[in-house]
């Protein structure tokens, strides 16, 4: 790619190659996939609105076991199987990043959020490291609220879940924005972090006060970040989600919570304008060695999530993501020749600290 054009008069380039260069500059750093003709700009004039991230979700992981994976999510967890799909060819490989692949997608539905399992028939990706902690950069979990905490723990009991807490946590009332709600971290089938959580009277979403089923749906999705001054960069300046509250939270129980000794964590929430599970960030003030996201990670991995975004325009947002110079999985924007998946256009980057979010436009 071209990055810079230095040109002092017009006697050291005829007008004609200046112009022919300024065309190739603007259309080197265009996101669009280069296929498409270029007909004058690619991307027209955008409303604010169209580059802010309206909704969250689904939240998606890679699974190993198709079959396993629903058959655990449906009987233990209660959600309900809403699509099951197969693709493959040029535009998924663009879009995953990943080439040669062949994909069985299936999304799943608890109260009014989704999950979305992706299991890879080709290629194959690389498991969960075994020695993961919950302050290892490329940690992500789902928050499924429960109406009763011991209920659903004794559930998970009964049902031979991993443990990766200790055992449910009651945050302590000392702790104002966190105090008094009950948490708990376990692993699906290929070890993906998730947890239950129970808030208390007075602290989350009125819909989860209203409801009893045991299990209610998604509050939200976490990453441990590096940095929150970074990812509030990435989250909210750039993809316009806005901050829903903050806690910083440690002592025992919060220790006992992550299985990490002497954590104290700077928690943030985000939420998009339009509803969806919010992002949260957790980023581990101590101990500060959790390891970072594997460079050469990819959606294949059983440690990839990816986080779906929905935007009004996704050439806008991409636009955007290069001027922040942030990475990109997919090479642009990729607009796809069916909506199997649920949108027309999308493209994969990762935040600061590698996390994937699919920005895609419906």
């Amino acid at each position: 790619m071209l990055t810079k054009l230095c040109i002092s008069s017009s006697r050291r380039f005829p007008i004609s190659s200046v112009l022919i260069l300024a065309i190739l500059l603007a259309t080197q750093v265009l996101p669009t996939d280069a296929r498409i003709p270029v007909v004058g700009s690619r991307v027209p004039f955008l409303s604010a609105a169209a580059t802010i991230v309206g909704e969250i979700g689904p939240v998606g992981m890679t699974v190993s076991d198709m079959d396993r994976s629903v058959d655990f999510y449906s009987k233990v967890l209660s959600f309900e199987k809403v699509s099951d799909v197969e693709v493959t060819g040029e535009d998924y490989e663009r879009l995953e990043g990943v080439f040669g692949v062949r994909m069985r997608v299936v999304r799943m539905r608890l109260g009014n959020e989704f999950i979305e399992l992706t299991e890879y028939l080709a290629p194959k990706g690389r498991p969960v490291p075994v020695d993961s902690r919950s302050n290892d950069r490329w940690f992500q979990h789902v928050a499924i609220i429960t109406s009763d905490m011991d209920k659903a723990y004794a559930w998970l009991r009964e049902n031979k879940v991993e443990h990766a807490s200790t055992g449910p946590q009651r945050l302590p009332d000392w702790n104002k924005n966190a105090g008094g709600i009950r948490a708990f971290y376990f692993k699906d089938p290929d070890k993906h972090a998730l947890e239950i959580l129970q808030f208390p009277e007075g602290k989350g979403a009125e819909k989860w006060h209203r409801m009893t089923s045991l299990f209610l749906g998604i509050d939200h999705t976490a990453i441990v970040v590096s940095n929150t001054d970074a990812s509030l960069k990435f989250y909210q300046d750039t993809l316009g989600l806005q901050v829903g509250g903050t806690s910083e939270n440690y002592g025992t129980e919060q220790e006992h919570l992550n299985n990490v000794f002497g954590a104290r964590l700077r928690i943030t929430g985000m939420r998009a304008v339009n509803g969806g599970p919010g992002i949260e960030f957790l980023e581990y003030l101590a101990p500060r060695d959790g390891r970072a996201y594997p460079a050469d990670a990819r959606a294949n991995d059983l440690f990839h999530w990816q986080t779906s975004l929905t935007v009004g325009s996704v050439d806008g947002v991409a636009q955007n993501l290069i001027k922040g110079k942030y990475l990109f999985v997919s090479p642009g924007a990729v607009a796809l020749n069916e909506t199997r998946l649920g949108f027309s256009k999308g493209l994969l980057v990762r935040d600061p600290d590698g996390h994937v979010m699919e920005i895609v436009e419906k």
